[in-house]
């Protein structure tokens, strides 16, 4: 189990310059995040991390908050779920492929978010990605809708 320090100098990591130790402080956080609530105490710099000019940070900050959904009794992930589906679409196609595959673990831990999930993604306008990307994405918001309709209804309530 991280230290409150342990975890706070991870959280700084993330914003590093250096990939490899930004990815090295994501993987520790996600880890310690399946097994309590202490990286989710935290959940307000993951939600600031998803405005971040750096798609990178922006990514991981969507990521963080997916993976500690299972802890938020508070509802804080509802208020700002408008604000996280709106990276389906996000500027970067990574980042938004990223989170197009990120809110399947979100609705397993929030059903309540289900609906406005799915319509997010089968409303997701990526005309603007070039042609390259453009298929990838779709293929991700497909195979994210079909991952969310053949979970077992009662494990979504």
């Amino acid at each position: 189990m991280l230290s409150d320090r342990n975890i706070e100098d991870q959280i700084a990591q993330l914003r590093s310059p250096n990939n490899k130790e930004a990815y090295r402080a994501l993987k520790s956080l996600i880890d310690a995040s399946e097994r309590s609530d202490e990286v989710y105490r935290r959940i307000e710099t993951f939600i600031e991390m998803m405005r971040d000019s750096s798609s990178y940070v922006r990514t991981r900050g969507l990521t963080l908050i997916a993976c500690n959904a299972r802890w938020d009794k508070a509802g804080r992930i509802d208020e700002v779920i408008d604000a996280y589906l709106e990276h389906i679409t996000d500027e970067k196609p990574i980042t938004a492929r990223q989170c197009v595959k990120l809110v399947v673990q979100l609705a397993g831990a929030k059903p309540n978010l289900l609906p406005r999930i799915v319509s997010a993604l089968r409303e997701a306008d990526v005309s603007n990605y070039p042609d390259s990307m453009r298929p990838l994405v779709q293929s991700d918001i497909r195979e994210s809708l079909l991952a969310l309709d053949s979970r077992p209804r009662r494990a979504l309530r």
